[in-house]
Protein backbone atom coordinates (compact mmCIF):
# COMPACT_ATOMS: atom_id res chain seq x y z
CA UNK A 1 0.00 0.00 0.00
CA UNK A 2 1.48 3.24 -0.94
CA UNK A 3 1.33 6.34 1.26
CA UNK A 4 -1.75 7.95 -0.66
CA UNK A 5 -3.92 4.86 0.15
CA UNK A 6 -2.51 4.69 3.51
CA UNK A 7 -3.40 8.27 4.53
CA UNK A 8 -6.83 7.94 3.23
CA UNK A 9 -7.84 5.02 5.28
CA UNK A 10 -6.54 6.56 8.29
CA UNK A 11 -8.37 9.78 7.62
CA UNK A 12 -11.89 8.03 7.17
CA UNK A 13 -11.12 5.84 10.44
CA UNK A 14 -10.64 9.22 11.80
CA UNK A 15 -14.04 10.62 10.40
CA UNK A 16 -15.38 7.34 11.81
CA UNK A 17 -14.39 7.66 15.63
CA UNK A 18 -15.44 11.28 15.07
CA UNK A 19 -18.75 10.90 14.14
CA UNK A 20 -19.29 7.80 16.79
CA UNK A 21 -18.19 10.44 19.31
CA UNK A 22 -20.79 12.85 18.37
CA UNK A 23 -23.11 10.57 17.97
CA UNK A 24 -22.35 9.57 21.52
CA UNK A 25 -22.04 12.54 22.90
CA UNK A 26 -25.57 12.89 21.11
CA UNK A 27 -27.22 10.05 22.96
CA UNK A 28 -25.87 10.80 26.01
CA UNK A 29 -27.21 15.08 26.00
CA UNK A 30 -30.88 13.33 24.41
CA UNK A 31 -30.59 15.92 21.73
CA UNK A 32 -32.43 15.17 19.15
CA UNK A 33 -30.80 17.73 16.35
CA UNK A 34 -26.97 16.12 17.42
CA UNK A 35 -28.51 12.85 17.04
CA UNK A 36 -29.65 13.85 13.37
CA UNK A 37 -26.60 15.13 12.22
CA UNK A 38 -24.38 12.83 13.49
CA UNK A 39 -25.96 10.16 11.42
CA UNK A 40 -26.40 12.19 8.70
CA UNK A 41 -22.33 12.78 8.72
CA UNK A 42 -22.22 8.65 8.79
CA UNK A 43 -24.24 8.60 6.09
CA UNK A 44 -22.16 10.97 4.52
CA UNK A 45 -19.05 9.16 5.26
CA UNK A 46 -20.58 6.11 3.99
CA UNK A 47 -21.67 7.54 0.94
CA UNK A 48 -17.84 8.50 0.44
CA UNK A 49 -15.77 5.43 0.84
CA UNK A 50 -18.87 3.68 -1.59
CA UNK A 51 -17.86 6.86 -4.15
CA UNK A 52 -14.58 6.09 -3.19
CA UNK A 53 -14.95 2.23 -4.12
CA UNK A 54 -16.60 2.51 -7.30
CA UNK A 55 -13.96 5.22 -8.78
CA UNK A 56 -11.19 3.16 -7.65
CA UNK A 57 -13.24 0.31 -10.08
CA UNK A 58 -13.57 2.33 -13.08
CA UNK A 59 -9.76 3.60 -13.21
CA UNK A 60 -8.86 0.39 -13.10
CA UNK A 61 -11.16 -0.79 -15.56
CA UNK A 62 -10.17 1.88 -17.73
CA UNK A 63 -6.41 1.03 -17.27
CA UNK A 64 -7.32 -2.76 -18.44
CA UNK A 65 -9.12 -1.50 -22.15
CA UNK A 66 -6.34 1.00 -22.90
Amino acid sequence: MNANGFLSRVFIFVFMIAVGFALAKAIYHRSFLGILLALVSLGAGIYFIYLVAHARKQIEKAREVS
